[in-house]
């Protein structure tokens, strides 16, 4: 498959808890070369987790910013899991792989750069191993203008020529849409302005084998083993 990338979305959570050290850990050992991940930034952490609520994914209630920090990472995320830090996933991944951060809650792209910053500057990550991406067009905008040598991901829905415009417009350096909105002119369209196309989520052999033959240049699953 030449150089086509699989994202272990959310660590390799077909198996493990999504978002948790476990799934990471999980898709690292099943050859992931990038894992894909979620953030939210409370009480000056940034904590690894999808949805704006709790429900879905842990033994919590209510919504992740109205909780305290002690409180969530009290909360079972699932195998007894905890919900972790960013900075603990830095320190599993090392430099195996690379790592799609998407920034999901609001004011993370700050903090997200400055730990990147950290992590760069220490030796213990390289800028080839980071994309940020974001629906939130403002925080992605934001955390370009911040850190302009990380690269950046847009995730798109909507009319795809302007999703593509957007893109080329800040400086992306791929686009992110989902399966349904895919098509050879879309790619085309990406491909035409030195855009990458990722795809989510691909979790059936048939899709992943569709995806590539129309030659889009990776995908996001749950399963990394998918190729296999």
């Amino acid at each position: 498959m030449g150089d086509f990338i699989l994202f272990a979305h959310r660590g390799a959570s077909g198996y493990e808890p999504e978002n948790t050290l476990a799934a990471f850990e999980r898709a690292l050992a099943m050859g992931a070369r990038w894992i894909e991940l979620d953030v939210y930034a409370v009480e000056g952490e940034l904590i690894v987790i999808h949805d704006d609520r709790l429900e879905r994914t842990t033994n919590g209630a209510g919504f992740v910013m109205d909780g305290s920090l002690a409180y969530l990472r009290n909360l079972d995320a699932g195998k007894g899991q905890k919900t972790p830090f960013l900075r603990e996933v830095f320190d599993l991944v090392g430099h195996c792989a690379g790592i799609n951060i998407e920034l999901k809650g609001p004011k993370t792209a700050s903090p997200v750069a400055a730990l990147i910053a950290t992590a760069i500057t220490t030796g213990r990550m390289t800028a080839e191993q980071f994309i940020v991406s974001s629906f939130n067009r403002k925080e992605l905008l934001h955390f370009k203008d911040i850190y302009p040598e990380i690269r950046i991901g847009a995730i798109v829905s909507g009319v795809p020529r302007r999703c593509v415009m957007f893109a080329e417009k800040t400086g992306a350096y791929a686009v992110h849409a989902g399966k349904s909105m895919v098509n050879r002119r879309f790619i085309a369209a990406a491909h035409c302005r030195g855009l990458k196309l990722f795809v989510y989520t691909v979790n059936k052999g048939e899709d992943l084998k569709r995806m590539e033959d129309m030659g889009v240049d990776g995908v996001f699953t749950d399963y990394p083993d998918l190729w296999f």
